[in-house]
């Protein structure tokens, strides 16, 4: 099979119509790393606003239980995005993931912020770092899908066009970012999460990656030391060298599936009824 294969499929694909297929074949198929690490950062970048991190730091959860916290938001948004929001499992996703939420006052623009990150976070990570440019199918059926769970979720206000929706993110990250001792302890802790996935010996310099990989608006909101411009260039150089290898890889045959890999916190398999805070 051809390199290129599936992204001649989604090519003939239309972004409103078939976004379901488009969305599975590109953060399944082609960009399955990257689409998890944008997701990681995207939820990063909720944790500089204020209302956001107050919430998190005041419930205890995250830092109680940081893994699980992972390990839930990661499944349910992996239910949605493999098995699409109108399927059983999607529907279960989504109505749990609505009564964690209603357990909350949450306002109304905070919601809408969080998932237009889901939409735009997984393009700009791509833009710089992805083994080929998304396609324009690929960037309108990621807005359409996430537009539609939007809806689902009952947010207010989600604009129909995707030049508005990043207007909106772009503008709303300009009004709300600034730091807070909240910011850098919900910060600190999804940092030390991260590190803990790798052997002690190499967390000081995952450290420092991490905070290459972040702008400077983050670094600021979080009160996080700003990293040296080397170290900046070298972390994004890597990554850059490592979508660009990645493009050499064989085609993948089959989806990978995080729903189906193993998870932490759910060592025996997940139920999604039993996601989230109890």
């Amino acid at each position: 099979m051809s390199r290129y294969a599936i992204l001649n499929e989604i090519k003939t694909l239309d972004p409103l119509k078939d976004h379901l297929r488009i969305v599975f074949l590109s953060t399944c198929f082609e960009f399955p790393f990257d689409t998890t690490r944008a997701l990681e950062f995207a939820l990063y970048r909720t944790y500089c606003v204020p209302n956001i991190s107050g919430l998190l730091d005041k419930t205890g959860e995250f830092a109680a239980r940081p893994q699980k916290r992972y390990d839930d938001t990661d499944l349910i948004v992996s239910e949605l995005m493999e098995w699409g929001y109108d399927s059983d499992r999607g529907k279960r996703a989504l109505r749990r993931m609505n009564q964690i939420h209603n357990r909350f006052q949450i306002v109304n623009e905070d919601l809408l912020y969080v998932l237009s990150t889901f939409v735009f976070e997984p393009i700009r990570w791509n833009a710089n770092f992805g083994w080929r440019l998304m396609c324009d199918q690929e960037r309108h059926a990621m807005f359409q899908f996430w537009r539609e769970v939007g809806q689902r979720m009952n947010i207010k206000d989600i604009p129909a066009e995707y030049e508005a929706f990043e207007k909106f993110n772009i503008d709303y990250e300009r009004n709300n970012f600034r730091y807070t001792d909240a910011n850098q302890r919900i910060g600190g802790i999804t940092r030390d999460l991260f590190l803990s996935w790798f052997p002690r010996i190499t967390r000081p310099i995952g450290r420092r990656a991490i905070y290459a990989i972040m702008d400077d608006t983050l670094i600021t909101a979080f009160g996080f030391p700003r990293p040296w411009g080397i170290t900046r260039w070298m972390v994004r150089c890597t990554l850059k060298l490592r979508g660009w290898l990645s493009g050499w890889l064989p085609p993948r045959k089959k989806p990978r599936l995080r729903t189906e890999m193993g998870h932490p916190s759910y060592p025996a398999g997940h139920v999604i009824e039993e996601l989230g805070p109890t």
